[in-house]
C-alpha cells in the first residue's frame, strides 16, 4: 500500500492555492451529532483526554485528521462498529486552549473517505482511510443541472421562510457552479435536519442522486416552514384580537365601575369562590373550578357564554362532593322494617342483610350491585326504598323505561345549548349526598337509536372498580360514585346486555302466594285505600273472607296491584254509599264482594270442564308478569300425514311438539295407539290465547299429554297442570321460573303439579311449607311417568278414540317424519 491515498485530484484536497497530499493512515476524530462535508469550515469542541491528545500530535503532524461521525452520540469510547463508514478528511485552521483543558477549534472539511481498519486505538484512534470518490456520469449532465437550478430556487425559498438561516446563503448557494460542492454546501447550512439524514447526504458519491435526495429535502422543509408561516400568522392574528379584547374589557370595567353597575357581578363571583372553597371537592376538580371561575368573572355579564360558565359553576359547588349520610347499621332493627313493609322476600331481604353485616365489620367495603327481576307489582321498588330507611340514608329513583338517549346517564357536553348532566349527577344533587341508595327503575326498558345506547353507558356506573371515577360529559370532571348503593329493577333480563348483567347480582322475586297477599292487603292495602276515599275503619270493615274472595275470583296476578285495585273499587262504592247518607257502618263479605264487583271473572270449576275431553292439557307458563295456567288442545283428523301447530307459537315450541309426536309414535303400542295412526290422519295442536307469541321448551309434556290423551280417547285430570321440557328420548328436563308456575296452579284451583325431577332443588328452596302444604308435587323424569298421573283411568263411559278410514291397499309401513 502506497503512502499517500490514490484517486484524489489535487484541487478536491488543496488549501488556498496550496495543493494537499492525505496520507492513507490517518487519526480518527469522532463527531457527536454533526457531519462536516468536504469544502465547509465548522467549529468544534474537543473536550475528550484522548481528542485532546489526537489534535496536539496533529498540530505537530501536518494539522491533517479525518473526521468521522457516531452513531450513537451516547458512546464515550467508540470504535470502528461505532463510526459511519463515510467521513471527511480535515484540516486544522487554528485552534484555542481553554482553562479546563478543552479545546476550541476551526476546521475545514477537504475530502470525502471511507473508514478503513482500526490500526491503533492508543492514545487515540487511528485508521486506514481511502478515497471515496465521487461518480460523475456525463449521460446525467442535462439532469444534473435541472436539478441543480431547481436545488438553489428552493433553498432560496428556505433561507428566506426561515429565522435560523443567513440570507448570505443564498448569495453564496448561487456562486457555486459545481452541482456536488453545491449539495454539500446547502446540506452543511440547514441546521434543521437530522445528523442521520447529513450523513446520507454525505455518504451518497452520485451526484445526481445525491442532489435528487437533496432536493426533496428541500421541498419538506419548504412545507414545514410554510406550514410554520402560516401558523404563526394565525396566532399572531389570535393574540392580536385578544389583547384588543382584552383592553376593551378594562375599559368597559372601569366605564361599569364609574357608573356603579360591576358590583353585582364582583359579589357574584365572591360568592361562587366561597362555595367553591367550602364544597371539599377533591384537588383536581376545585382547580378546574377555579379556573372556570377566573374566566368567568373577565366575562361581560352580557354575553352569552356567562350564563353558561355559571350555570356549569352551579351544578359544580351543588354536588355532595364530601357530604354522606351516617348510617346506622342495626340488623335487628333492619330486619324489622323489611319484614314489616314486605311480606315474604326472604331471598332479597337475606341478601341485603348479609350485605349490610359485612359493611358493619368492614365500613370500607365496596356495595354490590343488586338487580332486583320479577313480576309487576311484587315490590321491587319498595324494597330499595325499605332499605334505604332501614340503613338511614337517602333514597333517589330513576326511571330508565323509555331511555334511548346515552346523554340521560352520561350528560351533555357544554358546547350544546341547554346542557344538563345526566340522571345519575342529577340524582346525587337532588339526595345531598354521595352515599344514597339510588335505585335505577326498570333497567330491560332500556331502548338505543342513533343517540346512542344508555345501557353501555350504565357499564361504568353500575361497575365497582370504575365508579369511583365517573366522568359526566356535562362537569367533565371525575366524580366518585363508589359510596352510593344501586339497586335495578328489571321484570325480565333478557333484553339486558350481557355485559351489563355481568356487572350485577341478580335476586330473583317470585309472585306472593295467597296467603301473603291476604296479609299485605290486611296490613297495608285496605288501611291505604280506606284512607284515599275518606273513609274510617270504624265505618268499614273486610272480612278476610272476603279479601280471599276478591284474591280468587278478580285477580290472577303475582303481584297485588289489581288487588289494591279491586279493593279501591269497592272502597268507591261504598265511600258513594256513605256519601248519599248512609251512615250505617258496613262489613264487607264475599256476598257483598260479589254485588258490589259483580261475577267472579276467575272460577275453578274451569279447569273441570275445559279438560272433560280428550286431548286438552293443563301446563304451566312463565311471563314477564309471573306464571301463567296454559292449555294445549290436541285433535285427530283425516289427513295426510302431517302436523298443525297454532297458536302463535315460536320455533323452540313448535320444535318440541314435533318431538312429543315423535316420541308417541315410537311408543305407540304401548299405549294401545295404532301404530299407523299418523299415515292417513293429519294431528292438530292449539294453544289458546292466539294473540299472544309463546315460545320456550317447558310445554314439550303438556304437548305430549295432549296428544296421547286425544289419542287413547282418556281426558287430562283437570286437577294436574304439568311443566317440563321433553326429549326424543322421553326423559323431561328441568325448566325455570318453578316458583311462578306453581303459583300460578294454585291460583287456579290446581292441586296436584308435574314437575321435573331435577328441579327438586327449585322446590326446596324457592317454594315455603306453607305453598306446599295443601299442594302434591310429582317430581318425574320420564314422559312415561307423566302420563301415568295424568290421564284419567280408562271406564266403561269414556269415549273411544276417533276409529279414521284406511285406505284400501294400505299396508303397514314405517313411521313417517312429521311436517312442520
Amino acid at each position: 500500500m502506497s503512502d499517500h491515498i490514490e484517486n484524489l485530484k489535487p484541487e478536491d484536497i488543496s488549501i488556498g492555492d496550496r495543493p494537499l497530499s492525505i496520507p492513507s493512515e490517518l487519526p480518527i476524530l469522532p463527531l457527536r451529532d454533526t457531519v462536516l462535508f468536504p469544502n465547509s469550515f465548522m467549529p468544534l469542541a474537543v473536550a475528550r483526554e484522548s481528542s485532546v491528545r489526537l489534535i496536539d500530535d496533529a498540530i505537530a503532524n501536518g494539522k491533517l485528521i479525518a473526521v468521522f461521525t457516531q452513531r450513537d452520540a451516547a458512546v464515550e469510547e467508540p470504535g470502528q462498529d461505532d463510526l459511519y463508514p463515510v467521513g471527511t478528511a480535515t484540516h486544522i485552521h487554528k485552534m484555542f486552549k481553554l482553562p479546563d483543558g478543552s479545546l476550541r477549534l476551526i476546521v475545514q472539511g477537504l475530502a470525502r473517505l471511507r473508514l478503513g481498519s482500526i490500526v491503533a486505538t492508543q492514545p487515540y484512534l487511528r485508521a486506514q482511510v481511502s478515497a471515496a470518490v465521487e461518480d460523475t456520469n456525463d449521460a446525467d449532465r442535462l439532469e444534473i443541472d435541472a436539478l441543480a437550478r431547481n436545488i438553489k430556487t428552493n433553498f432560496q425559498q428556505v433561507v428566506s421562510l426561515s429565522p435560523l438561516l443567513s440570507d448570505d446563503l443564498q448569495t453564496l448557494a448561487v456562486n457555486i457552479t459545481e452541482p456536488g460542492r453545491l449539495a454539500d454546501f446547502i446540506a452543511s447550512s440547514l441546521s434543521t435536519i437530522s445528523t442521520q439524514t447529513k450523513q446520507e447526504v454525505l455518504e451518497t458519491l452520485d451526484i445526481r442522486e445525491r442532489l435528487d435526495n437533496l432536493n426533496r429535502i428541500l421541498i419538506k422543509e419548504l412545507e414545514v416552514l410554510e406550514l410554520g408561516s402560516k401558523i404563526q400568522s394565525q396566532v399572531q392574528s389570535e393574540v392580536g384580537k385578544n389583547q384588543r379584547e382584552y383592553f376593551l374589557r378594562e375599559q368597559m370595567k372601569a366605564i361599569q365601575k364609574e357608573l356603579g353597575e360591576g358590583d353585582d357581578q364582583t359579589k357574584e363571583v365572591e360568592e361562587l369562590q366561597e362555595k367553591i372553597e367550602a364544597a371539599g371537592m377533591p384537588e383536581l376538580v376545585k382547580k378546574e373550578a377555579l379556573r372556570e371561575l377566573d374566566r368567568l368573572s373577565k366575562m361581560p355579564v352580557a354575553a352569552a357564554e356567562y350564563t353558561v360558565s355559571r350555570t356549569y359553576l352551579d351544578w359544580i359547588v351543588a354536588l355532595p362532593w364530601n357530604k354522606r349520610t351516617d348510617e346506622v347499621i342495626d340488623l335487628p332493627k333492619t330486619k324489622q322494617v323489611l319484614d314489616a313493609d314486605h311480606s315474604g322476600l326472604e331471598r332479597a331481604k337475606d341478601r341485603i342483610l348479609e350485605y349490610l353485616a359485612v359493611r358493619k365489620l368492614n365500613p370500607e367495603v365496596k356495595g354490590p350491585i343488586l338487580c332486583f327481576v320479577g313480576p309487576p307489582g311484587v315490590g321491587k321498588t319498595s324494597l330499595a326504598r325499605s332499605i334505604a330507611e332501614s340503613l338511614g340514608r337517602k333514597f333517589v329513583r330513576v326511571s330508565l323505561g323509555g331511555m334511548r338517549d346515552e346523554a340521560e346517564i352520561r350528560g351533555h357536553r357544554r358546547t350544546y345549548i341547554g346542557a344538563l348532566p345526566g340522571q345519575v349527577i342529577q340524582g346525587l344533587r337532588r339526595a345531598e349526598s354521595k352515599n344514597p341508595v339510588f335505585i335505577l327503575d326498570e333497567i330491560d326498558k332500556l331502548g338505543s337509536d342513533f343517540r346512542g345506547d344508555p345501557a353501555s353507558a350504565l357499564l361504568e356506573v353500575l361497575d365497582p372498580e370504575q365508579n369511583n371515577t365517573f366522568r359526566d360529559h356535562y362537569l367533565d370532571v371525575p366524580f366518585d360514585l363508589s359510596e352510593v348503593l344501586f339497586i335495578t329493577t328489571a321484570n325480565v333480563l333478557d333484553p339486558v346486555p350481557p355485559a351489563l348483567k355481568d356487572r350485577m347480582e341478580v335476586l330473583e322475586i317470585a309472585g306472593y302466594t295467597e296467603e301473603e297477599k291476604l296479609k299485605i292487603a290486611t296490613d297495608h292495602l285496605v288501611d291505604k285505600q280506606v284512607k284515599n276515599h275518606g273513609l274510617t275503619v270504624d265505618y268499614i270493615r273486610f272480612t278476610p273472607d272476603a279479601l280471599r274472595q276478591v284474591i280468587r275470583g278478580y285477580t290472577r296476578e303475582a303481584g297485588v296491584r289489581n288487588l289494591e285495585r279491586e279493593i279501591g273499587s269497592l272502597c268507591r262504592k261504598v265511600a258513594r254509599r256513605r256519601a248519599e247518607g248512609n251512615e250505617t257502618p258496613m262489613e264487607v263479605t264475599p256476598d257483598v264482594v260479589v254485588e258490589m264487583l259483580g261475577a267472579p271473572k276467575f272460577l275453578d270449576e274451569e279447569m273441570e270442564e275445559r279438560t272433560k275431553d280428550p286431548g286438552v292439557a293443563i301446563g304451566l307458563a312463565w311471563t314477564p308478569a309471573g306464571g301463567e295456567v296454559l292449555f294445549i288442545e290436541a285433535s285427530r283428523m283425516t289427513g295426510g300425514g302431517t302436523l298443525t301447530l297454532t297458536g302463535q307459537l315460536g320455533d323452540v315450541m313448535k320444535e318440541s311438539a314435533r318431538a312429543a309426536l315423535s316420541w308417541l309414535r315410537t311408543h305407540a303400542r304401548e299405549y294401545n295407539i295404532d301404530p299407523d295412526f299418523f299415515k292417513n290422519a293429519e294431528m292438530h295442536v292449539h294453544v289458546p290465547s292466539g294473540a299472544i307469541p309463546k315460545d320456550g321448551p317447558s310445554a314439550g309434556v303438556t304437548m305430549a299429554t295432549a296428544m296421547a290423551s286425544e289419542l287413547t280417547g282418556r281426558p287430562v285430570r283437570g286437577d294436574v297442570a304439568m311443566t317440563g321440557e321433553l326429549t326424543l328420548s322421553g326423559r323431561v328436563l328441568p325448566i325455570g321460573g318453578v316458583k311462578e308456575k306453581v303459583l300460578a296452579a294454585r291460583r287456579v284451583g290446581i292441586r296436584e303439579v308435574i314437575l321435573p325431577k331435577q328441579n327438586a332443588k327449585n322446590v326446596n328452596e324457592d317454594l315455603t311449607p306453607e305453598l306446599r302444604q295443601d299442594l302434591t308435587i310429582h317430581l318425574v323424569s320420564s314422559i312415561d311417568e307423566v302420563l301415568a298421573l295424568a290421564l284419567q283411568p280408562v271406564s266403561s263411559d269414556m269415549r273411544p278414540p276417533k276409529k279414521l278410514p284406511k285406505e284400501p291397499d294400505a299396508k303397514p309401513s314405517a313411521p313417517v317424519a312429521a311436517r312442520p
